[in-house]
């Protein structure tokens, strides 16, 4: 499978690397969209939301908690963060491999609720 977040939790292409244990690994994406932009992915190839499993459960909560921890260390946790996780095309997922984008460091526009 040539896909690129496969190919960079399995150490295949360089990247700042953040976080990684044997279930994900995080990292700063490389066209951040805010001050801090990091993305949390799963080592499994999961191509989207949608191809979730009820086994994948703790594996979501995983991904969370890294974010947070993340959050934390980055000082974004006390003034606020945004977690998004993009699904398929129409959903503005552009890299078909699962993950969670965290975001802060700015006050983020188009607020949901």
């Amino acid at each position: 499978m040539d896909c690129i977040f496969c190919n960079i939790a399995a150490g295949k292409i360089p990247s700042d690397i953040l976080y990684q244990d044997e279930k994900v690994v995080a990292f700063r994406d490389v066209n951040p969209q805010a001050p801090v932009h990091l993305l949390v992915i799963p080592r499994k190839h999961i191509g989207q939301l949608s191809e979730l499993t009820e086994k994948d459960t703790p594996l979501i909560g995983h991904m969370i908690e890294v974010a947070n921890q993340l959050a934390k260390r980055e000082g974004i946790a006390e003034s606020g963060y945004r977690l998004v996780i993009n699904s398929g095309k129409e959903g503005g997922q552009l890299v078909p491999h699962l993950h969670l984008h965290v975001l802060g460091k700015r006050q983020l526009s188009g607020r949901l609720g």
